[in-house]
């Protein structure tokens, strides 16, 4: 992908037609309840017609893409676990024994998982989409994470995953991740988009100690520090102390807006990517719904940057896309209420003036 691609994309991503969304509120308020007394539920069922651009909304074939890169910035000492975890995840995952395989079987979804960035050869390994822009990025607390041209590809892997999706009839798009350290440029595009001290937006990630915490703390600000990124270039940010999966789940995003696809987004670090997006787009924040609200301590912090409430508060900082899994029930329940619901003329109810 080019930057010149990637502004074409931006501008093609459609608004959210507020006749639609008026539509939606008016079949609402004819289903036979209260009205809003479904409270978040009527909001959600709203969105999705107002994405999908029909009332009621469709339901269906529901996706978890989970991508997988190393970091350069786990030399810091950033991490409780070591690089070699993410490649042993990623087979976990493929073998369907982890907690994001558990959780879309249970959500009725499918799992890909993606390879755009693993310090690791898999050497053709079925069932793995190999996507691999480089084997890591470098350590962003001494120099750029990665270059402007690697970040536009790994922009442009998540695009053609929303691409193919899209080909696949895929309904609800959820994002996830597995890369050892990358709390870390998660918590530094925070900092930097947020305008946030270091110390504010780091976290324990996979559990490190205090000392570790303050080894956190002290990469992020020597990556701001050295690298300078620009605010308002969400490019240059995502290069310049992003990850490789972070990249590719933004492209995610962009590419599944474009094409009026919701997106469920996971955790602190899917948030991240988000973030990213909506700086490259700011129409994509009206695709995006955010699953949950994760332990990490800035995590909230993200949320009020993208304007949106989570669906789920349950403590989780485990990544992988199973926040957005978990959320899947509650987005089909939503469009199911505005398709399968009667209103009161079909069920001959008298409404509240009848």
């Amino acid at each position: 992908m080019t930057e010149t691609e990637l502004q074409s994309l931006a501008g093609a991503i459609p608004g959210i037609d507020p006749e639609i969304l008026t539509a939606a509120q008016a079949r609402l308020d004819d289903l036979t309840k209260p009205p809003g007394s479904l409270g978040r539920l009527e909001e959600l069922g709203k969105r999705l017609c107002g994405i999908q651009g029909r009332v009621p909304p469709v339901v269906g074939r529901k996706r978890v893409y989970t991508l997988a890169a190393d970091h350069g910035v786990t030399a810091e000492g950033v991490s409780a676990f070591p690089s070699e975890v993410t490649p042993q995840m990623v087979l976990n995952f493929l073998r369907g024994g982890a907690a994001i395989n558990v959780l879309t079987r249970h959500a009725g979804a499918e799992i890909v998982v993606v390879d755009v960035g693993v310090n690791h050869d898999f050497d053709g390994v079925p069932g793995l989409v190999h996507a691999k822009v480089a084997s890591g990025t470098a350590n962003l607390a001494v120099g750029p994470a990665m270059t402007r041209p690697q970040a536009l590809q790994a922009l442009g892997v998540g695009v053609d995953l929303a691409n193919s999706a899209v080909a696949d009839g895929v309904r609800l798009l959820g994002i996830g991740e597995m890369g050892i350290g990358n709390s870390t440029p998660a918590a530094a595009i925070l900092a930097c988009l947020g305008g946030l001290s270091p110390d504010a937006v780091v976290g324990r990630g996979t559990g490190v100690d205090d000392a570790g915490l303050q080894r956190k703390a002290d990469a992020v600000r020597r990556g701001l520090e050295v690298n300078r990124p620009v605010p308002g270039d969400g490019l240059d940010v995502l290069a310049k102390v992003g990850g490789l999966e972070i990249a590719g789940m933004a492209g995610l995003c962009l590419g599944a807006a474009r094409h009026r696809l919701p997106v469920v987004v996971d955790g602190f670090i899917a948030t991240a990517a988000a973030l990213i997006a909506t700086r490259l787009a700011p129409a994509v924040a009206g695709y995006l719904f955010l699953s949950h609200v994760s332990q990490e301590q800035a995590h909230g912090r993200m949320l009020e940057l993208l304007g949106q409430r989570p669906l789920l508060d349950l403590d989780l900082r485990l990544g992988e896309g199973t926040g957005s899994a978990l959320a899947f029930s509650l987005l089909d329940a939503a469009a199911k209420i505005m398709a399968e619901m009667a209103t009161f003329s079909e069920a001959g109810v008298s409404g509240k003036d009848g």
